[in-house]
């Protein structure tokens, strides 16, 4: 360590600390091996900061170190929550808490350090068996009456990752004031010593943590079943589907899921139903990327099936790709699935009577304007959230408050998420895949698929053209970067994109609004750092960084601006958006000073 200098002299005091006797053989032999090898950048990256526990919680890489995900630092946040909820719990005591996990590496182990933690503290806590989806744990939490709940994923993000989400009573991810207030209960705690926990094997004996059991499954399943609108369409149309939870939890429960709905011809891909937190056979996790579909496609091509559905790793996102009539699979980005499930359950719900009071969706200020359009199509009323389905939580409890306020029927954004019910607080692929499967088999009932449901949609609406680019920026000097081209929106803003006029500036961050160039007036939503620009012509485009990874994106719309005569017009106006994409992508980068290099 004498050669190694860095300019943070609390790296080398964190590195002193991780090296000595408060910690396991195992993480000491780790760090010591970076040293003798002089790996000094990644040294600095383990130890610049403590990985930070954001509004949502945690997420990085696996490894030693204070800016990485280990049993040492799950244990320190899960001391700042246990502090936290203890003394702003609302719920009647005693103090209670759920916990799950997906099958990355590591996850049971953090699973069961939280459980440890939580239950010195004074928590009954129930843990999920083996590896269950991130919303059973939303419902988990709902139906067991608890404070608090965790889930162990890193989501859909590669396999050298993991992460740890906090939930509070309500089964929703935390929201001010209660994000705030964990983080600040959780960056006090910065020693060992600070940590209290039991033994696993005490605290099963003295029945403070208790295993779920097979109600909690059926429970949940019964709830999800809940959602569906016609069992006769299903019984009669259903198409055959294939199926993967990418190595993920989905496989302990989709295909449970979709019997009890009455599909009895899914198709599993037999490898990815594996849990493995390799993901050995998927070219990607993300079921946002056409590659996580590949081998379903595959399997569905050579057994005659016409719907591909792929959860992620924690099994709270779809994806999905339907076979049009030329037997050629065409994937549904998530825009158009949150648009076209919409239009279903909104349609569909009416006509079976299941609507109360007047509908309502909840979807996010980076989804397609055409589920704000679909749904007020059909009567509903609608919001616009922050990015995340803590926002659309939020919403629906304003909404449950209010006597006179819309029932919530589905919530969505872009990024693959859909919530449909509210038997849990946040998206829930399990459902989302009976869901679509149920559309698939109405339109099939109509001698259609999903692709031409989507089109006659356009030709109701105009036609939408939506993507986004993701830019990775790891570690110290992605972070800098990210501020960088974040601080050159703020200050100078384009006041045209591809030769249109920027008729509309709106910076989140501040709720300020800019129409030519002058301030016009305030967006009423929590501050954030997302930034939108609206062109003359009615395209679109928006910057904002990831809250969970080192990540910038960018968001772009375009659309034709009115209706057209008929679906095939549609695609045919479909065709020409897409042609025009990349020029447009390029100006929109080039215009906030991006380039690849910086």
């Amino acid at each position: 360590m004498a050669d190694l200098k860095f300019d943070n002299p609390e790296v080398t005091a964190r590195i002193n600390e991780w090296t000595s006797e408060k910690y396991d053989d195992e993480t000491r032999r780790e760090i010591s091996a970076l040293i003798e090898s002089g790996s000094r950048e990644e040294l600095e990256d383990r130890f610049y900061r403590a990985l930070a526990f954001g509004t949502g919680g945690l997420r990085g890489k696996l490894g030693a170190g204070t800016n990485r995900m280990n049993s040492y630092i799950v244990a320190r946040a899960t001391q700042g929550l246990a502090n936290y909820v203890a003394a702003n719990a609302t719920a009647p005591k005693p103090l209670r808490a759920a916990i799950t996990h997906d099958s990355r590496h590591r996850s049971r182990e953090f699973a069961q350090t939280a459980a440890c933690v939580l239950a010195a503290n004074g928590f009954y806590v129930h843990i999920s068996p083996e590896l269950r989806p991130t919303p059973y744990l939303s419902f988990a939490v709902r139906h067991l009456g608890c404070h608090t709940g965790i889930v162990v994923t890193a989501s859909h993000n590669p396999k050298e990752y993991n992460g740890y989400k906090a939930y509070w009573d309500d089964g929703s991810q935390v929201v001010p004031p209660h994000d705030k207030g964990i983080i600040m209960e959780v960056e006090k705690i910065v020693g060992e010593d600070q940590v209290n926990r039991i033994s696993w094997e005490d605290g099963i004996a003295q029945g403070v943590i208790k295993v779920m059991g097979a109600e909690m499954d059926e429970a949940y399943l019964e709830a999800v079943l809940k959602q569906r609108i016609n069992a006769d369409v299903i019984k009669s149309h259903q198409p055959r589907v294939v199926y993967t939870p990418l190595h993920g939890v989905g496989g302990r429960m989709v295909p449970q899921a979709m019997k009890m709905w009455g599909f009895n011809d899914v198709l599993t891909e037999p490898e990815q139903m594996k849990p493995n937190g390799d993901f050995p056979t998927a070219a990607s996790p993300n079921p946002e990327e056409g590659a996580a579909l590949e081998r379903a496609i595959k399997l569905a091509e050579k057994e005659g099936g016409e719907l591909v559905m792929a959860t992620d790793p924690d099994a709270d996102r779809v994806g999905i790709a339907v076979k049009d009539h030329n037997g050629r699979f065409e994937l549904i980005t998530g825009n158009q699935l949150c648009a076209l499930l919409a239009d279903y359950l909104l349609e569909q719900g009416k006509k079976a009577g299941r609507f109360k009071k007047r509908p309502g969706v909840v979807t996010t200020v980076v989804t397609s304007p055409l589920v704000q359009k679909v749904s007020e199509g059909h009567g509903a009323a609608v919001e616009l959230t922050l990015t995340g389905f803590k926002w659309i939580a939020e919403q629906y409890r304003r909404w449950a408050a209010d006597p006179d306020g819309p029932q919530f029927i589905y919530g969505t954004e872009e990024s693959y998420g859909y919530l449909i019910g509210d038997h849990c607080l946040d998206k829930d692929g399990v459902v989302a895949c009976c869901v679509t499967a149920e559309m698939a088999a109405h339109v099939r009932s109509q001698g259609k698929n999903i692709i031409d449901r989507l089109y006659e949609i356009y030709a109701t609406h105009g036609v939408h053209y939506e993507w986004q680019k993701s830019v990775t920026l790891p570690g110290k000097a992605g972070a800098e970067k990210i501020a960088a081209i974040l601080d050159r929106i703020r200050t100078k803003p384009p006041l045209e994109v591809a030769g249109k006029k920027v008729v509309r500036f709106t910076r989140l961050d501040t709720g300020e609004v800019y129409e030519d160039g002058r301030k016009t007036g305030k967006v009423d939503l929590p501050a954030s750092d997302v930034f939108t620009f609206d062109l003359a012509d009615g395209s679109r485009a928006i910057a904002r960084p990831s809250g969970t990874e080192p990540k910038i994106k960018f968001y772009m719309f375009l659309n034709s601006g009115k209706p057209c005569a008929s679906a095939d017009e549609a695609r045919k106006v479909y065709k020409q958006l897409a042609d025009q994409a990349p020029a447009f992508q390029n100006a929109f980068l080039e215009a906030i000073g991006y380039t690849p290099e910086g």
